[in-house]
């Protein structure tokens, strides 16, 4: 981790809530010039604290879909077989976003697929697959209620629970 200041993280929430700022609009939200906010900004990305920057699309007016949650547990728990199963899951596009668990599920999937058949079709070749998924858990979004959002730098630099 590098040492972050007030300004850093003010750069950080800035770019998290508009990644098309100009640098000229993020210097005067940080209360810089632009050649050191531009350095700093610089700074933040050589190590990887911005790992990159992209728009966030509204897929119901882009596609009729359906996004779901898959819990899933594996057969075995050896590293091994967990590297496999985090590797296998990057060759499906549906799969948006995994996350590792503690406790009862082993990972969390997001998937957005066209509908329930294609999700169901997404499953049963996971399961013939020899990914080493063992049992799993379906829950469809019905709607959303708190979207992504910028984490909250402010609390983290604070340590606040």
């Amino acid at each position: 981790m590098i040492a972050l200041d007030a300004r850093d993280l003010a750069i950080l929430a800035a770019l998290s809530e508009d990644g098309r700022m100009s640098k000229t609009a993020l210097a005067e939200r940080v209360g810089l010039s632009p050649t050191p906010a531009w350095n700093r900004l610089k700074r933040l990305e050589d190590a990887g604290l911005i790992e990159s920057y992209h728009a966030r699309v509204d897929l119901k007016k882009v596609a009729p879909h359906v996004t779901v949650f898959l819990a899933a547990e594996l057969r075995d728990h050896t590293a091994e077989r967990m590297r496999a199963f985090e590797r296998a899951v990057q060759d499906y596009d549906e799969i948006t976003a995994v996350w590792g668990l503690g406790g009862g599920f082993d990972y969390l999937l997001q998937i957005v697929t066209r509908d329930i058949d294609a999700y169901q079709r997404l499953v049963d070749d996971m399961l013939d697959s020899r990914m080493g998924l063992a049992r799993y858990y379906t829950y469809i979004v019905t709607k959303a209620v708190k979207g992504p959002a910028p984490p909250p730098f402010e609390l983290l630099a604070r340590g606040d629970t």
